[in-house]
């Protein structure tokens, strides 16, 4: 990716936003100069100065700093103690949330003279092939939006979305991460039950299920076209999908309308 030339302040260096920082600096979308960390723990802050980050200690010190860009990496619940004292400090400036559950409309309060832009990332940031929806306040510029989006393409996929989506996604991208790694734990367990020696069962999963996302993902190839390149007719895959397809698609949608329900209610307090 073609390196850019912007400044970038992350507040908050635990594992998204030293996933994030780290991440850029990697994929050389962002020198290691032009990045900027805040955070109270000098466990945090010091891996990333070892990358050439500059890693400071107080929030109030990154901003000073006057970088284009400035992610909020908090934790919901400190996101107003940590946003309020800053809002003047942070006027005309792009800043992006990651903050989960906080809508568009709570952050250009607290941040009232801010273009502000919401974004989700999902773990798999922190080796480059994570997923990012990204909403945009009514104050952010389609200049600033696409800046955010090239920052976390850089991490893996990025997606403009509309805010009212991001409930959505969360439940099937965000929570995606820890489905898969269930299945991967399933088939596991599955090939254990059968004689398989389970270390290195796990790591064929593994590496088959990253082939096949890589070759769908480089191909465009819908994963459907895909499942029938690699089944035969009446054949041992056909057998398995059978049995599987019915209780895979069900589970897929009881798991994401449980997330969306768990979702509501933490809303609602």
């Amino acid at each position: 990716m073609e390196q850019l030339k912007t400044t970038v302040g992350i507040i908050g260096a635990g594992s998204m936003g030293g996933a994030i920082a780290r991440g850029l600096v990697a994929s050389g979308t962002v020198e290691a100069s032009h990045v900027w960390v805040a955070d109270p723990s000098p466990a945090c802050r010091e891996p990333l100065a070892q990358l050439g980050i500059n890693a400071l200690e107080r929030a109030r010190e990154l901003v000073d700093a006057g970088t284009e860009v400035v992610i909020i990496a908090v934790k919901p619940q400190i996101l107003a103690d940590v946003m309020v004292p800053l809002a003047d400090a942070l006027a005309d400036r792009l800043v992006v949330s990651i903050a989960a559950g906080v809508p568009l409309g709570t952050l250009q309060e607290l941040l009232p003279s801010s273009q502000v832009v919401r974004v989700m990332p999902n773990l798999p940031i922190q080796v480059l092939s994570g997923a990012t929806a990204i909403a945009p306040g009514d104050r952010a510029t389609a200049q600033q939006v696409e800046l955010v989006r090239c920052l976390f393409a850089a991490l893996g996929s990025a997606q403009i979305m509309r805010e009212d989506q991001l409930d959505a996604e969360g439940a099937v991208v965000s929570c995606g991460p820890a489905y898969i790694a269930l299945f991967v734990d399933a088939l596991t367990r599955a090939g254990v039950r059968s004689g398989l020696p389970a270390s290195a069962c796990r790591e064929m999963v593994e590496a088959t299920m990253l082939g096949v996302a890589k070759t769908l993902l480089q191909s465009g190839e819908h994963p459907r076209a895909y499942m029938e390149r690699v089944t035969s007719p009446g054949g041992t895959t056909a057998a398995g999908l059978y049995e599987l397809e019915p209780l895979l698609v069900e589970g897929a949608y009881a798991a994401v309308d449980g997330a969306l329900e768990r979702t509501a209610e933490l809303a609602n307090g």
